[in-house]
């Protein structure tokens, strides 16, 4: 059984940092891709970057690269999302979802329950 859990949201001042983290498990191989999502009330959920647990490869969205880092720690299966110079704009719910690969093209298999992220001004 696939799970993939979050944590690591809470509130912070804008200008501060959260580190987000993703555990995974049940995975029956190793080559899969995990992405970071958010979803503001009243919104859609976007893309915020993913990362090929294989590889390394690293993708963010526009609004996000220079403050947002993505990474892996594989030998703990879990994924994390360092968050830094915070903006009220990335209040959100985050989500981590496991597909085959990162891209555009990028189909969720697994969604996580989510972790809230509220940034204050």
């Amino acid at each position: 059984e696939v799970q993939l859990v979050e944590s690591g949201g809470g509130l912070v001042q804008a200008g501060g940092s959260l580190r987000l983290s993703c555990a995974a498990s049940g995975f029956r191989f190793d080559d899969y891709a995990i992405g970071w999502f958010r979803q503001a009330p009243g919104k859609e959920r976007e893309g915020v970057s993913c990362i090929s647990r294989s590889d390394g490869t690293t993708n963010s969205a526009d609004a996000v690269k220079g403050r947002f880092t993505i990474s892996s720690d594989n030998a703990k299966n879990t994924v994390y999302l360092q968050m830094n110079s915070l903006k009220p704009e990335d209040t959100a719910v985050y989500y981590c979802a496991a597909s085959w690969k990162c891209g555009s093209s990028f189909e969720v298999w697994y969604w996580g329950q989510g972790t809230q992220v509220t940034v204050s001004s």
